[in-house]
């Protein structure tokens, strides 16, 4: 007996996050069979020809799309975004050296936690009293003295975003998982920048370091050579068994990003918000949880009811009518709506019709 096929979903999860469907279908068939190979991709020998040409071609679209030269390195990393929390420090914090980090939300204050365990960590800023409803305000005066400035660029669990970032003499060096390929963006500004895959760029298991080059002298504490940014730039990313179907998916997701380009993304992602934000500001029901205008994330838009009994009953209408992922944090509660970079605004009009229906059935009662 045949199984009627489930409608797909609108996935605003804020990570493993939507894919599109032609990079879906095009990794689906890649599972199946790679070019011709008589191999699925996830049999390919992460040494062999064909997964060198997926990691040369990722490497040069990356390098295209931030439009970076030959003085910075690529790389493709295990682990996410907590081992680029490790790694960072451990490779460019000394135990007698300082570091300053800006506090603006639970994965900036996670990451000034981890540097702790190698070397002294300065607090530059935090919005941590307000419950990280507004970003702090970037410190005016840094001593240059620091090894490094950390920050992280989008904020998903508080929905607050840097739209601009000062430059600065001490190195920059930026968590983008959240917010990567959003934009028009100069990524110039920093000596590292990373992101785990699985939120605008591909899948769970992936991540990607961009470090410039003049970084890499820097390093002075012994490390083992899969901690090592220095070590893992000389063997190519490849100092273990690759994550082939990880690193794939994010090269399917690259040229997705190259094709639709990122002026046309940003407008986009700027629609989506605008029509999100608008339906919470106009609402009597829903309640945005970041205020400032100036500080509103366009990947991320959160917010509550009135009551949580309201919120239940929302989220329980929203999976009757196929839209699923904007249950809010568990440390805030609330909605979550991730409108990255493959969430259509089709996508977001029906979540805002659904926001007006839903209100004025309340009203009725």
């Amino acid at each position: 007996m045949m199984t009627k096929r489930m409608q797909r979903k609108i996935n605003f999860n804020a990570g493993p996050a939507a894919l599109p469907d032609e990079v879906l279908a095009q990794a689906a068939a890649a599972v199946k069979e790679y070019k011709n190979t008589g191999l699925s991709v996830l049999e390919l020998p992460h040494r062999g020809t064909h997964f060198l040409e997926i990691i040369e071609e990722s490497k040069a679209l990356v390098k295209k799309l931030c439009a970076l030269g030959n003085d910075y390195e690529v790389l493709w990393m295990h682990g996410g975004g907590r081992m680029q929390f490790c790694m960072v420090p451990m490779n460019f914090l000394g135990e007698h050296d300082s570091a300053g980090y800006i506090d603006s939300g639970h994965w900036a204050e996670e990451a000034l936690e981890y540097a702790t365990h190698y070397g002294n960590v300065q607090i530059l800023a935090t919005s941590k009293k307000s419950n990280y409803n507004s970003l702090p305000e970037w410190p005016v005066s840094v001593s240059e003295g620091l090894s490094y400035i950390h920050f992280t660029t989008n904020n998903t669990i508080f929905g607050t975003q840097w739209h601009k970032v000062p430059k600065t003499k001490v190195p920059l060096i930026a968590d983008m998982s959240s917010d990567i390929f959003s934009r028009k963006h100069d990524y110039k500004k920093y000596s590292l920048f990373y992101a785990a895959a699985q939120k605008n760029l591909g899948v769970a298991g992936v991540g990607l370091v961009v470090v410039r080059k003049d970084m890499l002298p820097c390093i002075t504490r012994s490390l083992p050579p899969m901690l090592s940014y220095k070590a893992q730039v000389k063997e190519n990313s490849i100092l273990n068994t690759a994550n082939v179907f990880g690193v794939y998916v994010s090269l399917l997701m690259l040229r997705w990003i190259d094709k639709k380009g990122i002026g046309a993304i940003e407008k986009d992602n700027k629609r989506k918000a605008q029509l999100l934000y608008n339906a919470i500001d106009n609402s009597k029901l829903f309640i945005p949880h970041v205020k400032k205008e100036s500080h509103r994330s366009l990947m991320n838009v959160c917010f509550t009811a009135k009551s949580p009994k309201v919120e239940k009953a929302f989220i329980e209408l929203c999976e009757k009518n196929y839209i699923t992922g904007i249950k809010g944090h568990r440390s805030v509660g609330g909605f979550r709506a991730s409108l990255y970079n493959c969430i259509t605004v089709g996508a977001v009009e029906q979540l805002v019709q659904l926001m007006h229906e839903f209100e004025a059935t309340i009203k009725n009662k």
